[in-house]
């Protein structure tokens, strides 16, 4: 197995369930142990750092040429060591409509068993001051609260659900792996990038990967499963000659397989960051004082078990919309570019306008041959102009819950009205990359509903790339779910 994220974990811990069964994960970072992962208000230091490929997209036309960072983990867990921590299931309309495009086995009554959520915590986690404004500034609006946050099913507001257990983050390596590595038939190795595919007479027989700056191989007796993420999965299957004729044979690569839906279909949340000073001192801009760090080491509690994003609305932008398309996500703190820029020197707080349903889809390219160069990404924002509209409509609905009554004590200077190219300068990516090995029946689909990529015998993939459509939701919880779904589907093989 390649690729040690949330999927890998979880599929590698079903997997080695049966005492017969050996399995090897290979990881291109470390193990990852620290503070900053483990503390919920860290993450923004791991943005960028060095448990972080650091991609960042091609230049997108319809954003002014700019390029957005797409932070993408580098540690045990991926991701999800690196995430806001939001924990949420899709609705039924996602998990249908993946049905409904030729995968049989994946509606929302098929999963309903396989959630995985974080066990009861015995810390109640406080939500700022700012956040209980959003929320009253929400229900003032007509947002109804929720007795039990619903996510995209419903409309309503609330204080999201999140990957913690006991005021520190709770990851993939916590729940599966940790527990895995007991049992002997699991091997995991860090520190290795995977190369590629190796294949024999169209069936994958190993892998190839570089340790210490030399290529070496591995032999698969069963399978080869790739984890890697929407990214990391399509790159190294193109790496393979897998993809794109055209594409591969201009860059020397010898073709295995014609596959020309390898790296497309990439899709994303984008949303609209819009931010507001506050002239009281509520907010956690500078939250790691000496007195926060010890209340959190000693106690778990405090500002730094906050993970930053820590309430959020979900919307439809008409009423014909079968679930929620919209999502308003609040944060306490002013200078939240999804974690990259250094916190401002004033309280204030931030709304990210997202729209959950784009219809724009992108692709994943390599740049060369050579595996440690990082493959392009270009998930084409905006191209398709139906996203556009709806993101504008997004964010006024943000500004209005920010005109609300409630927010009058705390509302400075910020985004109270629409700059010209607000949509073009402000939308940033929530990373949530997906879709770039989906799943399918059509000629251009990579995988089937079984998870088997089309034309190579031995060979799998299991994570967001598989999925057809982005669900209306935070994908680390479907991730978890598709590592289950798989697990059940490579026994049953």
């Amino acid at each position: 197995m390649v690729g040690a994220g949330t999927a890998g974990c979880a599929l590698a811990a079903r997997l080695t369930e049966d005492p017969s069964v050996h399995v090897l994960l290979v990881d291109a970072g470390p193990p990852g142990r620290g503070r900053c992962i483990s503390t919920p208000a860290g993450f923004p230091a791991l943005l960028g750092s060095g448990l972080d490929w650091r991609d960042a997209t091609e230049p997108q036309e319809y954003l002014n040429g700019r390029r957005l960072a797409w932070p993408r983990g580098k540690v045990l867990g991926g991701s999800g060591s690196l995430s806001a921590m939001i924990h949420l299931h899709g609705c039924r309309a996602d998990y249908n409509a993946w049905c409904k495009l030729g995968n049989p086995g994946w509606g929302f009554d098929d999963l309903a068993e396989l959630w995985t959520d974080p066990p009861p915590s015995s810390h109640a986690i406080e939500p700022n001051k700012l956040t209980e404004v959003f929320l009253d500034a929400c229900k003032s609006c007509g947002i109804v609260p929720y007795k039990d946050f619903k996510g995209p099913e419903e409309e309503g507001a609330g204080i999201y659900p999140t990957a913690r257990m006991n005021g520190e983050r709770w990851t993939a390596v916590f729940a599966f792996l940790t527990p895995a590595l007991k049992r002997g038939n699991l091997t995991v190795w860090t520190g290795v990038q995977a190369a590629r595919v190796v294949t024999e007479n169209g069936r994958a027989t190993g892998v190839e990967y570089l340790l210490k700056g030399s290529l070496q191989q591995v032999r698969a007796e069963h399978e080869v499963i790739l984890c890697a993420g929407a990214v990391g999965s399509a790159q190294l299957l193109l790496l393979s000659g897998i993809g794109p004729a055209q594409d591969l044979e201009q860059l020397g690569i010898p073709v295995i397989s014609p596959l020309s839906g390898v790296g497309a279909n990439l899709q994303d949340h984008p949303a609209v960051s819009l931010r507001w000073t506050c002239p009281q001192p509520v907010s956690l801009d500078g939250t790691a004082t000496w007195r926060n760090v010890a209340e959190h080491r000693l106690r778990k509690r405090g500002p730094l078990a906050s993970n930053l994003i820590e309430g959020g609305a979900f919307l439809k932008s008409g009423s014909a919309a079968p679930a929620c398309d919209l999502e308003i996500l609040f944060a306490p703190l002013y200078s939240l570019e999804r974690g990259l820029n250094a916190p401002a020197a004033h309280h204030g707080f931030t709304l990210l306008a997202a729209l959950l349903t784009p219809a724009s889809r992108g692709r994943v390219t390599l740049r060369s041959a050579n595996p440690r160069d990082l493959p392009r990404v270009d998930p084409r924002y905006l191209t398709a102009p139906e996203d556009k509209e709806l993101l504008a409509r997004a964010a006024e609905r943000a500004r209005a819950i920010v005109a609300a009554p409630p927010f009058a004590p705390y509302r400075g200077e910020g985004a109270s009205s629409r700059d010209a190219d607000e949509i073009e300068e402000k939308t940033v990516s929530l990373h949530h990359a997906a879709g770039t090995c989906r799943m399918g029946m059509s000629e251009d689909c990579v995988t089937d509903a079984s998870l088997r990529v089309r034309g190579i015998e031995g060979l799998r993939v299991a994570d967001a790339s598989i999925m057809p459509a982005l669900p209306r939701s935070h994908p680390n919880a479907t991730v978890m779910v598709i590592a289950e779904k798989a697990a059940r589907l490579i026994r049953g093989s």
